[in-house]
């Protein structure tokens, strides 16, 4: 009986890594594709005869396009963002704007840590895309306080629309990970 039960998991956690780690916007689902791509994987069915994730060279050889939100990769920076960070749930909201041009605070941004949200958005323009967490992630049981942000715009060209909280050590973890971007460290974090 453990057995299975081992099984089971283990197929389940499988699963779950092959779905995380498929390429492609909207979670990666096979049938989402990228804007201008087509939607199936098949060279044979683009008109291009390229692969979604493909561009032509000048010498008419396909190459690999590189996504400039791969996780962990540099970006161009270029970001407008509205951030909106609330204390407790009666506290007023606290409303910033950032704005970056290459890595760089614009004069329209109203951010008390602006350069360092730049400069973080510069190096991993993906740091504010935020994937559905998985039904059997363990997270450590903590509350870090009644704090919630909103972050909506769009980084180097791609929407942004992101939501956080110190509920529990998964959300402490993701309010820490962009906490230059939000302005602010929260209670807990």
């Amino acid at each position: 009986m453990r057995l299975r039960i081992v099984r089971s998991v283990l197929a389940v956690v499988a699963v779950a890594g092959l779905a995380a780690c498929t390429p492609g916007p909207g979670g990666g689902s096979p049938s989402s594709s990228a804007p201008g791509s087509s939607t199936s994987s098949s060279p044979s069915s683009s008109p291009t005869g390229l692969l979604p994730d493909e561009t032509a060279s000048p010498s008419g050889k396909p190459t690999p396009s590189i996504s400039p939100t791969a996780p962990g990769s540099p970006g161009s920076a270029e970001a407008e963002l509205s951030i909106i960070v609330k204390l407790s749930a009666s506290a007023a909201p606290e409303s910033y704007t950032l704005v970056c041009t290459g890595g760089v605070p614009s004069a329209e941004s109203h951010h008390p840590t602006a350069a360092a949200a730049c400069a973080a958005l510069k190096k991993n323009p993906a740091l504010l895309t935020r994937t559905p967490r998985s039904s059997d992630q363990v997270c450590d049981q903590r509350y870090g306080g009644p704090q919630t942000a909103i972050v909506t715009g769009a980084v180097d060209g791609v929407g942004v629309e992101s939501s956080y909280k110190l509920t529990d050590g998964c959300e402490i973890a993701a309010w820490a990970a962009v906490a230059d971007i939000l302005g602010s460290s929260g209670a807990g974090a």
